[in-house]
This record gives structure tokens, sequence and C-alpha cells, in this order.
């Protein structure tokens, strides 16, 4: 797990940009020149952890530098009879690449960014997995190429920072995190999860190599759960190749208690776990369910509580790590975990993210598809029943709300409609695209799944991963992500997905190996007291920040600015307000100072 970093041209700010991505990779640091282009790269040595598999690398005229973990590149050693001279994974892209060009990328399995420099072709090589474990941001300008793991380090070689990327606002007070290609800055872009990116002869163009398999090929029940219990132990085995130790997150819920004990019982030995809670708003702490599950599987369990002091001394770091505006306040808690972690020593980690998106694990779920059977029902009306639901649902409660919305064909997301001022709505929503992604054959099970695992998933809690745990060198491993799983649950029949209960199936699996008073608990997502104690802390200044960006940039209806805070201090739209306070705190130190 690492940092990269490159150019094709010379530049005076090259060693501080890559000094920039030492968190990513402390362990071992390099920067290769070949002609006027530059490659560097920063190491956290974790598969072969001898000097040979240090980058940039270079083999038979082929550079590569590369920032991620192929979990089956032993398997591909043998299978594709490749032959190497060093024991890492970096060498086997290489040797793909030679054999395959860029046509290997579906034969690897594992989180990845990478740029393979094929210098007699004078041909940049750039990919990313899957579903965006590992980020690759990049600047073109026609002429100019700069890539890298950081765009702290791009915005560094460009010695300026550019303009503000509205779209990526837009996309942000609605998703928590600017989607596909954008970032904040204007003409800092990044490469969309499985995706590739070839830059020859002054011409950058792009590929998707990656499809979500989702044919229906499994039926029954029994089958579904014999074929998801067997791969999720090879998933989880597999992600525990390593020349480190590897620990496990552990947070209370069916997830990461699953993955935990199927860890401890392919090993067969005393594993460590870590989980995080609070020390007030007890409301929010799960320590307690993570101890259930850490004396069932009898793991050296750490558990962490914090403060509100805690927090707030992490603050600023966390927003530094994350580098442009994320709207998840978990980075916190995350950030003060993971920073625990790397003080043990521990490089790498299990966690459980991608099971609510693929076994159906959120409440909402359940909602929409009501929704959904209810919106089916109506587009077959032709008597006159539309207006008469419409007439029917006239009170204030919050489904009520929805199915308003969902009958005269509006977004179910509009409860920020109101946050932009007039003049920047007309410029904003002309220039935002419509989001675009494969239909999975119209199944609105699978599609639910895809969003899910496409936006939330993909865009905004992997990134806050990433950049959360390689702030303090630690590598996150997420076996529920393993592509060989998502296509196998893509391909069971949604009526045996369903069940009766969210995670029917997982939760089946899981009853085997860990306790059903994790099983049977009500889902509870990994939250903190953040507006309780941003308000405690920062009272009025928090206000005062957000008003003083909008006077200078005139984007807010500044009247709603004010309603959402008077209403977060009840706890009410307080997730709108952290979303204005982040933004407001990034714009003011990259543009106002």
């Amino acid at each position: 797990m690492c940092g990269i970093l490159g150019t094709n041209f010379l530049n005076s700010n090259f060693d501080k940009a890559l000094e920039n991505l030492n968190n990513r990779g402390p362990d071992f640091n390099k920067k290769v020149q070949l002609d006027n282009k530059l490659f560097g790269h920063t190491r956290l040595s974790i598969i072969d952890l001898d000097n040979e598999a240090n980058q940039p690398m270079v083999f038979d005229d082929i550079l590569i530098v590369f920032n991620g973990e192929i979990y089956n590149y032993k398997e591909l050693i043998k299978k594709e009879k490749l032959e190497v001279k060093t024991a890492s994974d970096t060498e086997v892209l290489i040797r793909l690449y030679q054999k395959y060009q860029e046509k290997f990328l579906n034969k690897i399995n594992g989180m990845f960014s990478f740029c393979i420099y094929d210098i007699k072709e004078d041909k940049y090589f750039c990919a990313r997995d899957r579903y965006g474990k590992k980020p690759f941001f990049y600047h073109f300008d026609g002429k100019n190429f700069i890539f890298s793991s950081s765009i702290k380090s791009i915005i560094q070689i460009l010695g300026t920072t550019p303009k503000l990327n509205k779209v990526a606002l837009s996309q942000y007070l609605q998703y928590f995190v600017p989607l596909g290609e954008n970032s904040f800055y204007q003409g800092i872009n990044a490469l969309e999860s499985s995706t590739y990116m070839i830059l020859k002869d002054n011409t950058l163009s792009q590929k998707k190599y990656y499809k979500i398999n989702t044919y229906k090929r499994i039926k029954t029940e029994d089958e579904a759960l014999s074929s998801i219990e067997e791969l999720l132990f090879k998933c989880v085995e597999s992600r525990l190749v390593s020349d480190v130790e590897v620990g496990s997150l552990l947070s209370g819920g069916i997830d990461s208690s699953l993955i935990s004990a199927l860890y401890s019982k392919i090993t067969n030995r005393k594993i460590n776990t870590f989980s995080i809670g609070y020390d007030e708003y007890k409301n929010y702490c799960e320590l307690d369910f993570a101890k259930i599950t850490a004396e069932h599987i009898n793991s050296n369990h750490h558990p962490v509580s914090i403060s509100k002091n805690d927090f707030i001394e992490y603050f600023e770091d966390t927003l530094l790590a994350l580098e442009q505006p994320h709207g998840d306040s978990a980075a916190i808690p995350l950030n003060i975990l993971t920073n625990k972690i790397h003080n043990m020593g521990i490089k790498t980690v299990l966690s459980g993210e991608g099971s609510d998106e693929l076994f159906l694990g959120y409440d909402n779920y359940a909602k929409f598809l009501k929704y959904y059977d209810f919106e089916k029902t109506l587009s077959e009306d032709q008597n006159g029943f539309l207006n008469s639901i419409i007439s029917a649902l006239q009170n204030n409660t919050k489904e009520s709300e929805y199915l308003r919305r969902i009958v005269k064909k509006q977004t179910l997301y509009n409860s920020f409609g109101e946050i932009f001022s007039d003049s920047q709505k007309k410029r904003l929503f002309n220039k935002v695209p419509t989001f675009k992604a494969e239909n999975p054959k119209k199944d609105p099970v699978d599609w639910m799944s895809y969003i899910d695992l496409k936006i939330w998933l993909g865009e905004a809690l992997l990134s806050k991963v990433d950049r959360i745990s390689m702030r303090n060198s630690l590598e996150v491993r997420t076996p529920f992500l393993d592509y060989r799983l998502v296509d196998l649950v893509f391909s069971i029949d949604s009526k045996i997905k369903v069940g009766d209960t969210n995670k029917y199936l997982l939760k089946k699996i899981a009853s085997k190996y860990i306790p059903e008073q994790i099983i049977n608990r009500t889902k509870k997502g990994f939250n903190s007291p953040f507006n309780e104690w941003i308000h405690e802390e920062y009272k009025d200044s928090i206000l005062d920040t957000i008003l003083f960006v909008n006077k200078e940039t005139s984007l807010f209806n500044e009247e709603y600015i004010k309603q959402i805070y008077n209403l977060s201090k009840n706890r009410k739209f307080k997730q709108h307000l952290w979303s204005l306070f982040i933004f407001s705190i990034w714009y003011k130190k990259n543009y106002i100072f």
C-alpha cells in the first residue's frame, strides 16, 4: 500500500510533492527520471519486505508505480507461467502487461491504482480497481500530465490552487462527495473505478474494463447459502496474504463480526481486533456489542473510547487527510482508531465494507421496494387513480411525503434543494450531468444495490476509509468487495436475497459463527455525537464561518443557512449543517486564507 506520483515534464516541486505522500508509504521512497519524465513512489511494505520489491520498478523497458495489493498474484504466476525475478505482486503486473497489454485487468483480484510507462512505446497505461478502493487523480491540459494518489501533490506541482469546481460542490451537498471524474478543483480529475486510461502522442483515452455480472443463475436458497459461505471463506483467506500481521476492525455489527470470526477460524489463532466507542452520549456507542463478539471468538480485543476533546483534537488533521470536503463525520473517529492501530505496529486490517450494499442491509431498501411496487401500480392506472392517490396523501408524515414525490415523478432527495441562491441554481443545474450507469437488467433489487455500490460505497465510504487509514500508514482490506463475491450475489434470484429481513442470506450464514445477540440486534451505522460536540465546542462560530464564506461566494441562500443552523441545535438537519461547515472551512483555508 503506497503513494504514487508522476509527470511528463520536469518540475522543481516534485520532491516536495513526493514527500507529501510519505504517510501513504513511510518505509521507502524513491524517484526515477527518464528523459523529461518523473516517477515517484512511497512504500508501505506488506508483501515481499525485501528491497527488490521497491518502486518505481523497471523490467525490460517497462516501468511501474503501483498502489495496492493483488491477492491472487501467486496463482497468476503459476497459471500464466510468468517468469518473475522478485516475490512481489508489483512485478506480476509488469509481466501480465508484457503478455496481454491492457487486457489483463480482469485477471487480477485486488485493490489497486497504478501507472505503467512503456518506455519503447512512450505510452502511459493507468488503471484503477473495480470499486474505487484506491485513488488515482490526474491533471492533463493537452500537454502536461500529472498523476498521483494525492490531490495536494498535484497542486504542489502545478504551483497554484485551481478554481472551485461548482459541479463537484453540487454533488457533494447531495452525496457527501463529488462523483465520477469530478474533484473540488477544476482541472484535477479522478480516474473512475473499473476504468483504465492511456496517454500516447498527447491523446488521452479511457475505457471501462469491468461490469457486474447480473445473469441470474442461482435459483434456490440452499445453493445461494452454500455458494456464499464457501466463497466468503476464500475471500477472507486471500486477504490474509501478507508478510506482516493482519488485524481486524470490529464494530459490533454483523459484518465486521462475521469477518473477524471467519479470520479467527481460518487461522485458528488469537487475532487482534479493534473497535471504537464514546465515553459520553452512550447511545452512539457499540463497544459492548463488539466485546460480545470478541469474547465469542477469543480475540485480543482493543477497545478505544474517545471524548469530545479527542474528537476536536483530530478535527483539523482529519480535514487535511481528506484533502477536499467529505461529508462523512465518521472520518474523525476512524482517524483516531487507525492512529491507535498504527501505533501498535500493525500495518493492515480487515473490514466489513460492502456487506450492506450486497446483502440489502439498509432499512430503506424495504421502503424503496414498497415504493417501486406502488409506482408500478400507478403506471398501470387508466381511470384517474393517480389523482385520487395524490389527494389521499395530504398529511405531513415522512412516508407520505416520499410517496407524493414518487407519484409526481420528483426526486426522492430534495431536502437540500433550497440551499443554493437563485443565481447559483441557474448556473449549477444547467451544468450538472445526470448520473449514468449500466442498468442491471432493470431488476429493482439489483438496481438499489448497484447504485449504493457505485455512489455511497464506491465514492463516499471507500474514499473516506482510504484517505484516513493511509493518513496513519494502515492498509484496510475488504473481503465483501472481492469481485467474485459481488458477481455471485448479483447472480442470485432477487426474491431469495430479499427474504423476510434485512441481510436475510448473510444472517443465516452468520448464525453459524457469531452470537445470535449480534445477528438479531437493530442495525446501527457507524455514527458519533459529532453534532453535539461541534455545537458545544464551536457554538455560533459555526454559523459565522458559513456566513463569512457565503459573503465571499454568494453560493447559498442565507436564510436557509440560518434555518439549518437553528434546526441542528435540536439534532435536526445535522448532516446538512456538517456538510456546509466542512465545505466552508475548506474553502476559507484554500481561497480566502
